[in-house]
């Protein structure tokens, strides 16, 4: 299953930078990639720059991590909640609110880039466990109708969103 699989009626229109910016690569292997390649980029940032803000207001590259943690979480549930032929249609999640409940700062890079590898690596069996028909399937999440399928590859594209951000505004 490749992005370019996608039908443009499987997300919100807010996705699509996310999803056409992506390789034509299999789900699961570019959930693989992804997570090996973002890791490997952010081990290379100098130290100093994990708790560095571009500007006032902005977010650290350390809670970038954990807005990626959290948003994939969500993401996730809901590809699952999908899957099982759930129709109850989901609400969205205010990143701002999350990003302010949590210390990211106090915390080491190490620590978050394992957590962050523990939910890909918890993503990667949901979505292994999928047969074509769940991956096909349909539900409502912040008022928009995304597939299971389409919401694996949110998650590819929204981590390299950020891969691209952390190269162009904080290094």
């Amino acid at each position: 299953m490749k992005p370019t699989d996608l039908s443009p009626t499987e997300y919100a229109p807010s996705y699509a930078p996310y999803i056409v910016a992506l390789h034509d690569g299999d789900l699961i292997e570019e959930l693989e990639i992804s997570l090996h390649d973002f890791i490997r980029f952010v081990r290379e940032i100098p130290m100093g720059k994990h708790d560095y803000r571009y500007a006032e207001g902005k977010w650290t590259i350390k809670e970038i991590i954990q807005h990626l943690i959290d948003a994939e979480r969500v993401f996730s549930y809901r590809a699952l909640r999908f899957a099982r032929r759930d129709r109850t249609p989901l609400p969205g999640f205010e990143e701002d609110d999350y990003a302010a409940a949590v210390n990211a700062g106090a915390r080491h890079l190490q620590s978050l880039l394992t957590e962050l590898s523990i939910v890909r690596e918890s993503t990667l069996a949901l979505f292994r466990s999928f047969d074509q028909e769940s991956m096909l399937a349909r539900g409502n999440a912040s008022g928009k109708e995304i597939s299971v399928r389409a919401i694996g590859f949110v998650i590819i594209g929204h981590m390299r969103h950020h891969r691209k951000v952390f190269a162009e505004r904080y290094l």
